[in-house]
């Protein structure tokens, strides 16, 4: 990482270091016992970890943090493995040890609810904006708003809103503000991948063209999709992942979503919701579609996929392993636009870590400007503090070239990821992929799930 960034990462570490000392030693989340950050600088500390393992002074200090991230790809892991050496490096207060989270999707989630419980897991994590509730609300993660208000500097507003309204979210209360759930590590919105060698010889239209013109709809991805797919051998024109937010965008985009408005019941089973699934079934009708439930980025990093649908995690990835002409384009509009989402995770703090002052400098660390910066050049994300000029540094960070696709899906009035603070997250997800799936590859009809789906989803806001 630049100097600059090394010397940023310290002067954050500093002033977090300074304001724990100075908070209250009786922290909130875990009731653990605290040592002042005086004290741990010095490495005089022999402490034990939330996760079991010796603490004993590592490259950093006294007290050795665990954190995790979900990575999408080696590039991902590499990126975060140099994050954490150099934040490791710039302080003296603890020393890192930086654990790649190995499962994809919700299995990473249900990985770190084993080890919470076993009291086995990161001093901090990384969890999808989705999760927040139900790790909030069953007690596994750490309210940080004492700390932070003791933080000179700190600012809620720093960041953008969306992530804030649900990383502040009181349940008690229904309000936003009371309570620090966590600090959102990034922002991300869809759009498609190209293979623009593959979509030339096809002699299909360049969708990036077609978005400036303003025709770039369900329709024009349809007509690439087939016209690359008949170029034949094991080309195939259009994939995406099987996982909620893929098939999501696609209700968005025709109007429809998953829930009410208040987000209190299902609503999957709306005229627009349902438009939405049908054309997102079309497009797996015939041979132009890497097959439903296949992974889709193999083939795409392989040159035989025309179109692949992923959010910015995607492009360290393309970055490092693609070898013919690519480039993103915004997703395209359905009859009501877009319907792209705004994505964004948090680093929380476990709730039984026995070092809550650290572990919120870490995760000042990780958040800042800096930082965010420096993830952002290397294609990851877009960056969570909300400025103009976070956006146009954004478009510098190339390839892709046409960057301006993912800012456009921010600007196109997303839907925002958001946790179920009113029911249970993870048992709707379960619920509408099952039915979604098997509409999909054809063994429920579209009738047969509109007239089910939402009393299969019931319980996810019941409890039962």
């Amino acid at each position: 990482m630049r100097k600059g960034t090394k010397l940023g990462i310290a002067a954050v570490l500093s002033l977090a270091m300074v304001a724990a000392a100075c908070g209250d030693d009786d922290e909130e989340g875990g009731g653990a016992e605290t040592t002042a950050a005086t004290e741990t600088t010095a490495g005089s500390t022999d402490t034990t970890a939330a996760g079991g393992t010796d603490t004993t002074a590592g490259g950093g200090g006294g007290v050795e943090l665990r954190w995790r991230t979900r990575p999408d790809n080696q590039a991902e892991i590499d990126l975060y493995q140099s994050i954490s050496d150099s934040i490791d490096e710039a302080n003296e207060g603890f020393s890192l040890k930086y654990e790649p989270g190995n499962n994809e999707g919700s299995p990473y989630q249900d990985q770190l609810r084993t080890e919470l419980s076993a009291g086995t897991a990161p001093d901090v994590f990384w969890i999808p904006g989705t999760d927040i509730a139900d790790f909030a609300t069953k007690g596994l993660i750490m309210d940080l708003r004492e700390m932070a208000d003791a933080t000179e500097g700190y600012s809620d507003d720093a960041f953008y809103p969306e992530p804030m309204a649900q990383l502040t979210f009181d349940p008690e209360s229904s309000t936003s503000g009371p309570v620090l759930w966590g600090l959102p590590r990034d922002v991300s919105t869809f759009a498609v991948y190209l293979n623009l060698d593959l979509i030339a010889k096809a002699g299909a239209d360049d969708p990036r063209v077609l978005a400036e013109e303003g025709s770039w709809t369900w329709d024009a991805l349809k007509e690439v999709a087939d016209k690359v797919a008949a170029t034949g051998g094991a080309n195939k024109g259009w994939g995406m992942n099987a996982w909620w937010a893929n098939y999501g965008m696609f209700m968005n985009a025709a109007g429809g979503g998953f829930f009410n408005e208040d987000r209190t019941a299902c609503a999957l089973d709306t005229p627009e919701s349902i438009a939405g699934l049908e054309y997102v079934t079309s497009l797996y009708e015939g041979t132009s579609s890497i097959p439903y439930g296949e992974d889709a980025e193999k083939p795409f990093n392989a040159g035989t996929l025309g179109m692949f649908l992923n959010g910015r995690w995607a492009t360290p990835g393309a970055r490092s392993s693609l070898s013919f002409n690519w480039d993103v384009v915004r997703a395209p509009d359905g009859p009501d636009g877009q319907g792209n989402w705004l994505f964004w995770g948090a680093y929380v703090v476990n709730a039984k870590t026995e070092h809550p002052e650290e572990a919120w400098a870490l995760m000042q660390a990780l958040t800042s400007q800096e930082v965010q910066s420096e993830i952002s050049s290397l294609g990851a994300n877009i960056p969570s503090r909300k400025s103009a000029e976070a956006d146009e540094a954004f478009l510098t960070y190339t390839p892709p070239e046409n960057n301006q696709a993912f800012l456009d899906g921010i600007q196109s009035n997303p839907t925002a990821e958001g946790p179920l603070w009113g029911g249970s997250w993870p048992a709707f997800d379960k619920a509408m992929n099952t039915g979604v799936e098997a509409v999909i590859k054809g063994s429920k009809s579209i009738d047969e799930y509109q007239a089910t789906i939402c009393n299969d989803t019931a319980s996810a806001f019941t409890g039962g």
